[in-house]
């Protein structure tokens, strides 16, 4: 299964709002732009490494967790 940036944005999206964070306050929790953020989020750039690992930590997971429910989420939508 290939890589989707756009996967990876609706999991992050989806964990920010259940988490009840704005985007400003996740992109400072994470150390990145909200701009760079809203990107990601929209699937319109792909997250490095290092970049997912910070988010994931600010949402409070581990980053396996973090691609493991968008490697599930592209499993549904096949």
């Amino acid at each position: 299964m290939p890589y989707s940036s756009k996967t990876i944005g609706l999991v992050i999206s989806r964990l920010r709002i259940q988490k009840g964070l704005t985007q400003e306050t996740l992109s400072g929790l994470s150390g990145i732009s909200r701009s760079h953020l809203i990107m990601l989020e929209t699937g319109r750039k792909t997250a490095r490494l290092d970049t997912l690992w910070r988010i994931a930590e600010a949402l409070g997971i581990k980053p396996s967790e973090l691609l493991r429910l968008a490697e599930n989420l592209d499993r549904d939508d096949d």
